[in-house]
């Protein structure tokens, strides 16, 4: 498939830190990508740098086959929602609307209308009245109806209660369903976002930890739980990633997918084995204890 953003060897220093450390990726077209990582782990600084609001120090940076910096043919095609979007004091939310289908080509203003509504937000009233909560709706609003072939959201939906961070879910897939892009998200709220995301890239330490299908991410562990000592039988010779006791009771993360002989041996010693949530699996693999160096059971 076409690559929509190449980053090769690429490194963004400030002084003394290393927010972005020798990263090589690609995106393609028409995913819905999760750009993920503990805060400060370089996720913001590699998306300012796509978006041309950081200049690399070392590296080479490509997006829609260009560099990005100056460019308005590349810059016109991105939308980069940020979750601390400032806005001119005296803007209401109908001015930022406006402004919107003046920065982007795809704008749909009728689909951002009905947006609006979906979210009840005011459109008359001034952006720094609204709660932290509708300022994020006014950001998933234009990073929707923008249609940007390549759409970029930063943690969109601080404040949102649960219901409209559903919405906000929704009406991606909906709307990305009819009118396909590149899309990234940016969040911490990863068991939220895993059932909608194809690809994951997950950043630590500012390096590239994971770039992989989630199918195939979610393959890479499962859960073992029962007796301590039958889960500890079961784990011996394996890798495990965590483990966690609760009185007789145990479960560990293994590494890998169970073939026919391990789901026999769970059978055997009585022991349940399960799928690793997304989140916890990136947890564990982002933990401090390097992949692959966990002790064997």
């Amino acid at each position: 498939m076409t690559a929509v953003v190449e980053v090769s060897r690429l490194t963004k220093s400030y002084r003394d830190v290393t927010a972005v450390d020798d990263v090589s990726f690609a995106i393609e077209a028409g995913k819905i990508y999760g750009l993920l990582g503990r805060n400060g782990a370089g996720k913001t600084t590699l998306m300012q740098m796509i978006t041309a609001q950081a200049f690399p120090t070392i590296g080479e940076l490509r997006v829609f086959g260009e560099s990005p910096f100056e460019n308005n043919r590349v810059l016109s095609r991105i939308c980069f929602i940020k979750e601390s979007q400032k806005y001119p004091d005296n803007y209401r939310v109908a001015d930022v609307l406006d402004l919107c289908s003046d920065l982007f080509p795809n704008w749909d203003r009728d689909f951002a209308d009905r947006l609006v509504e979906a979210f009840r937000l005011p459109p008359k009233r001034q952006m720094r009245k609204l709660s932290r909560g509708m300022l994020s709706s006014v950001g998933i609003v234009a990073g929707l109806a923008s249609r940007a072939p390549l759409t970029i959201f930063d943690e969109p939906y601080l404040g949102l209660d649960a219901a409209s961070r559903s919405l906000f879910y929704e009406l991606l897939v909906e709307d990305y369903a009819e009118h396909p892009r590149t899309v990234i998200l940016s969040t911490h709220l990863i068991d939220e976002v895993s059932r909608i995301l194809e690809h994951v890239i997950v950043i630590n330490d500012g390096r590239v930890l994971i770039d992989e299908e989630t199918d195939s991410l979610r393959n890479r562990a499962f859960t073992v739980s029962g007796a301590t000592a039958d889960v500890e039988a079961f784990a011996k010779g394996k890798t495990v990633l965590h483990r966690e006791t609760l009185g007789g009771l145990a479960s560990a993360i293994v590494v890998g997918n169970p073939g026919a002989d391990d789901r026999q041996l769970a059978r055997s010693l009585r022991l349940e084995l399960d799928n690793v949530p997304l989140q916890q699996l990136i947890v564990h693999l982002t933990s401090r204890k390097s992949y692959g160096k966990e002790a064997k059971a």
